[in-house]
């Protein structure tokens, strides 16, 4: 089967979605894909990524410099990372896609803005695979067995495994993700559970008694004022870095109509409960200096209950949290990269599939930026995670914006009577759209304002936007072929 579409075929399109009219638009990267992810997948997929390495291991650092105050960050982050997934869910609706918003950016926006999304999107998940082997290194640290063994070994360990695991089927997948947020989630509520105890029954936990006290006579809610919680939200937003995952598996999910609006509608309590209870508890357990950027702070407190194991078992979660986030970069990735291949955006190879309807060329491109990881860790292993953090942020900032902008391009579309908006929309377009941009532009000068690594990446933008204008004059050519083919 070819994976080009004839123009006679995008004439006699159907929609994918019940209540969208018929679209001209069919991405020629959908072809091929098996529709193995199940109702209970994708709901796992939507929990998991909302539930991610940056609540894990980020938190501890952030709580030690901005206080208590970090659950506001993580709540207004929260639902900005809502609105985004619920704008990618309203265009899955109209036409799921393996693509995603890669393929929406095409409709909408012709394939510069197919182009210009995708490659922002492999930034942002290159740079992520690498801060989830870092971080997965840094977790076996705590055992001693691993104590003695370099860094980078370790990271290279973690990108072998999941790579291995990636490279089967979309099914294999599926199922890891399943119980991989699985875990997350059951060690989330175990940790609530025992949390809310420790506060209820004042029990002591390292010397300090559970309470608001924790709080109020260190500093209160924001102990070195409110500006270290704002610049802390540039980090925040990743920890929300892998919400749009759902999106992406609506390509391979039977009847996604029924699906993704359950699954993503879930995000916004799990947002609160997970991150904003998480923090909130973390906060009356302990005093903010008590957290560290070396351990997760669900380990800390585990640690200073001095339960047998309890820490253990608590690090072997935040290792599958690390995993889970690479895991779903690596698949995600290759699914975006094959549909700019498939136009021309892309390398050649990353179109490539194996038997099992896996896009292995994508995956493999991602690993390798992986292994630049682990040679990052080998040459600066104690500032590989934050470095590498803030160029994932611009990423994903950049990917979330690229999602509004084809959200409120959609939106006029549907004003002017060329698609209908599906039931599921998003609330309060074009309002919601413009704020939401306002939002990440703000976080951009608040990464600037931070100064050190988070300056030095906001001068890159200059240099980012440079790649991507020369990268286009290097595939323009191939675009444009491409879409003679196609025509033909």
């Amino acid at each position: 089967m070819s994976d080009r579409v004839t123009a006679a075929e995008q004439r006699t399109a159907v929609p994918a979605a019940t209540g969208s009219t018929a679209s001209p638009h069919i991405d020629a990267g959908d072809a091929g894909y098996r529709k193995d992810l199940k109702s209970r997948h994708i709901n796992m997929i939507a929990i998991g990524g909302a539930i991610g390495t940056g609540l894990f291991l980020g938190a501890g650092g952030r709580m030690a410099s901005a206080g208590p105050s970090l659950f506001l960050a993580y709540a207004v982050c929260g639902v900005f990372a809502f609105l985004v997934v619920r704008a990618l869910g309203e265009l899955v609706l109209y036409r799921p896609s393996s693509g995603a918003f890669v393929s929406y950016a095409r409709e909408f926006m012709g394939e510069k803005g197919a182009y210009t999304a995708g490659w922002l999107y492999f930034l942002n998940w290159s740079t992520t695979a690498v801060a989830d082997i870092t971080a997965a290194a840094t977790y076996a640290h705590f055992w001693a067995m691993f104590s003695d063994v370099p860094q980078w070994i370790l990271a290279l360990i973690a990108l072998a495994v999941v790579l291995a695991a990636n490279l089967i089927s979309v099914k294999y997948f599926g199922e890891m993700e399943f119980w991989f947020a699985i875990v997350k989630v059951a060690a989330l509520v175990a940790f609530m559970l025992v949390g809310i105890f420790l506060v209820v029954t004042q029990h002591e936990v390292g010397g300090h008694t559970p309470g608001l006290a924790n709080i109020t006579d260190n500093g209160g809610i924001f102990p070195h004022g409110m500006m270290p919680m704002l610049l802390l939200i540039q980090g925040v937003v990743f920890a929300y870095a892998s919400v749009e995952l759902c999106g992406v598996a609506a390509g391979e999910t039977e009847n996604p109509e029924k699906i993704m609006p359950k699954a993503i509608n879930s995000i916004m309590w799990r947002v609160g409960l997970f991150y904003v209870g998480s923090v909130v508890l973390l906060a009356l357990l302990l005093p903010y200096t008590a957290y560290t950027g070396d351990q997760s702070p669900f380990v800390t407190v585990f640690d200073k209950l001095g339960i047998p194991g309890a820490a253990g078992v608590m690090n072997l979660v935040v290792l599958t949290a690390a995993l889970s986030s690479l895991n779903s970069g690596l698949y995600s990735t290759g699914r975006i990269l094959r549909s700019m291949s498939l136009a021309g955006s892309a390398p050649r190879f990353t179109g490539v599939m194996n038997n099992g309807g896996v896009p292995y060329g994508g995956i493999l491109l991602t690993a390798g930026f992986g292994v630049l990881g682990v040679a990052l860790n080998y040459v600066m292993p104690g500032e590989a995670f934050e470095l590498v953090l803030n160029f994932a942020s611009i990423g994903i900032i950049g990917t979330w914006a690229m999602i509004m902008i084809c959200s409120l391009l959609f939106w006029r579309a549907a004003r002017a009577g060329r698609v209908t908006r599906p039931g599921f929309k998003l609330p309060w377009a074009p309002y919601t759209q413009l704020i939401t941009l306002a939002f990440l532009a703000t976080v951009l000068v608040l990464m600037w304002m931070d100064g050190g690594v988070g300056r030095t990446t906001v001068a890159c933008l200059p240099l980012i936007a440079a790649a991507l204008v020369g990268g286009w004059f290097l595939v323009r050519g191939r675009v444009r072929a491409t879409e003679g083919h196609s025509r033909d």
